[in-house]
């Protein structure tokens, strides 16, 4: 489709792998949605020098002066003029007032996307295909009637957290499972577009019962002040303290087998799920469901490379995004790098302090030190997480009896079914985590942990 290529060539891609911004909330702009009419008014009429104006410095590096009128131009050229504006939301991305207006040119809706930062500089313009958004529906495989959920609040510090617990039918006590979020802000269901993983994940393992703890990620409700000094944040403070503090919760429930707690971690959730695991004796288990086995800014650079390599993907934005990433690698593994240091990874300011702490981390080394049952799976059709991490994983792991391995060939980083290699676009199509991976992990966990 020729606006979806267009879209990709001139604009900031979204990436999943992403971690929180922390940078100092500043004071919030007083009505988004007016600012976001006045900036589509002034690409309407030509005032793109006045929007440049407004550019933050990672906008101003990434769209130089001219370009958003090239792509306007460029825009106008596939789908006619703008008619009219149909529709207005807002929401807090982390640090960001992010505003979206459904806009009706004459030949296609688009969704204009614009975001500010909290003291009103442009921190992002996209437009993309309008689609409406799909409610979530049950998958076929799960059975509400065979399991309740309470709401509970997972207490990590200061730090409150809301969650679902979801038990299956019966007096139990049931084998249970925390479910840890992949990079970036995430909900409790692991909300990406129309799809819910984790409510998937939820609903299915609870019918064939085996109880779920989900909950909000740190960074989803607290945004920069996810830690008590965001120039100091580590994973401690983003992951591992509020997973760890969800297993002890857990372990208090009525119906919960206490010695049969396992963790589910998914993308960046699985790569530290060693991490949380280790000198955690209340971890029956640990599951890697697609967990990276290299570090975030290596496969931050290896998407932009795939993107890259798509038809389209040679534009000079794209291009400048990778040698962007491409230099973070290196301030990050610079051996010379200071805990004060910060470091702009696409787009977001990340204290050095935070990849020091992860650094000489070898999430496959570390979990062929533990004495628990693991499980790890992979999808086929994955471009975030690659072949590359699976074999890590049994590279370390293989000669270990209680560990077990899976790759399903048709799924993506979802674990949803597809063809071909998967693209961000995919994942805005309504889809379900794959009955089989549901089937998988409850056999793995009902036939594992410790004896009642």
């Amino acid at each position: 489709m020729r606006i979806t290529q267009t879209v990709v060539a001139i604009v900031l891609l979204q990436i999943i792998a992403v971690i929180a911004f922390v940078a100092p909330i500043r004071a919030q702009v007083t009505d988004p949605q007016a600012h976001a009419r006045q900036i589509l008014d002034q690409m309407e009429t030509g005032k793109f020098s006045a929007i440049e104006a407004q550019y933050d410095s990672a906008m101003t590096t990434a769209l130089p002066a001219g370009k958003l009128s090239d792509f306007w131009q460029q825009l106008n050229a596939q789908v006619g003029a703008l008619k009219n504006v149909t529709d207005v939301s807002q929401k807090v991305v982390q640090d960001y007032q992010v505003v979206t207006l459904v806009c009706d040119f004459q030949q296609a809706t688009l969704d204009t996307i614009i975001s500010f930062t909290s003291d009103g500089h442009v921190g992002g313009i996209r437009f993309v295909p309008h689609r409406p958004k799909a409610e979530w529906s049950a998958p076929a495989y799960a059975k509400p009637d065979s399991f309740h959920e309470q709401s509970i609040t997972v207490t990590s510090g200061h730090w409150e957290l809301p969650g679902t617990l979801t038990v299956p039918a019966g007096d139990g006590p049931f084998p249970a499972v925390v479910l840890v979020h992949g990079s970036g802000p995430h909900d409790q269901d692991e909300t990406i577009g129309p799809n819910e993983t984790f409510k998937d994940l939820a609903w299915g393992l609870a019918t064939k019962g085996v109880a779920v703890l989900r909950y909000t990620k740190r960074t989803k409700k607290y945004g920069a002040k996810a830690s008590d000094d965001p120039s100091a944040l580590t994973v401690n403070d983003e992951v591992i303290n509020d997973a760890r503090a969800a297993v002890e919760l857990l372990s208090k429930q009525p119906k919960i087998n206490s010695k049969r707690i396992f963790v589910l971690g998914h993308s960046w959730g699985g790569y530290l799920a060693p991490r949380i695991a280790t000198g955690d004796s209340q971890i029956a288990g640990i599951i890697i469901l697609a967990g990276s086995a290299r570090p975030l800014e290596t496969m931050i650079v290896e998407q932009l490379q795939y993107f890259a390599a798509q038809p389209g993907g040679s534009s000079e934005q794209l291009q400048k995004q990778l040698a962007a990433a491409e230099e973070s690698e290196k301030q990050i593994e610079n051996p010379n790098l200071k805990s004060t240091d910060t470091i702009e990874l696409v787009g977001a300011k990340v204290p050095g302090g935070y990849f020091l702490d992860l650094r000489g981390y070898d999430p496959p080394a570390v979990a062929a030190k533990l004495t628990i049952p693991i499980f790890v799976l992979q999808a086929g059709r994955d471009y975030q997480v690659r072949d590359a991490d699976y074999d890590a994983w049994k590279k370390a792991l293989s000669e270990k009896p209680s560990v077990q391995f899976k790759r399903y060939a048709d799924l993506n980083h979802l674990f949803e079914t597809g063809t071909g290699m998967a693209t961000p676009s995919e994942y805005d199509n309504p889809s379900h985590v794959a009955e089989p991976v549901i089937a998988d992990i409850a056999a793995w966990i009902l036939a594992n942990g410790k004896p009642k």
